[in-house]
């Protein structure tokens, strides 16, 4: 395994110094799911809740909570991100959000598209909690980051 990068020789937490590396092309997709009866799924795609457009406002979400990953978790740099895409996915029993960040810089952005997810996942969520309380997010993770030191990965179906 790695020497963990955000502790220094003592084991406190530090910020990582990127300061002397080069700016290169990265991006991260993550992916998550959000489980629900398919009544609430039927009123979300058809835009028959009391909050409004669901998908809309998820997105909006994810895409400002990808820009805003660097004041969230403690360690993460604020970036400066070239784009970010959410897109989601309706399945039998729920949602399937996916959300892409790239950059040019130098560090990765898998956080970001993290956050991303999440957050639209939590989006959805609270916008649908008035016809079903019960919805379950599952499944957060990252499927593919490209760029860096460390190159390209993608997660194993």
């Amino acid at each position: 395994m790695n020497k963990l990068t955000h502790l220094d020789e003592s084991g406190a937490a530090r910020m990582v110094d990127v300061g002397g590396k080069p700016a290169t092309a990265r991006s991260a997709t993550a992916t998550g799911r959000i489980a629900m009866a398919p009544a609430t799924l039927a009123a979300i795609r058809e835009g028959d809740l009391p909050k409004g457009d669901v998908l809309a406002a998820a997105r909006i979400a994810g895409i400002m909570a990808a820009k805003k990953t660097g004041e969230l978790i403690p360690l993460c740099h604020p970036l400066a991100l070239d784009a970010v895409t959410i897109d989601f996915a309706l399945e039998d029993d729920g949602l399937r959000v996916t959300a892409r960040a790239s950059l040019t810089g130098r560090t990765g952005v898998e956080m970001e598209a993290l956050t991303a997810t999440s957050v639209a996942l939590l989006t959805i969520y609270d916008m649908a909690k008035a016809v079903q309380k019960d919805m379950a997010i599952e499944g957060v993770r990252l499927i593919e980051k490209t760029g860096g030191k460390s190159g390209n990965w993608r997660a194993s179906e």
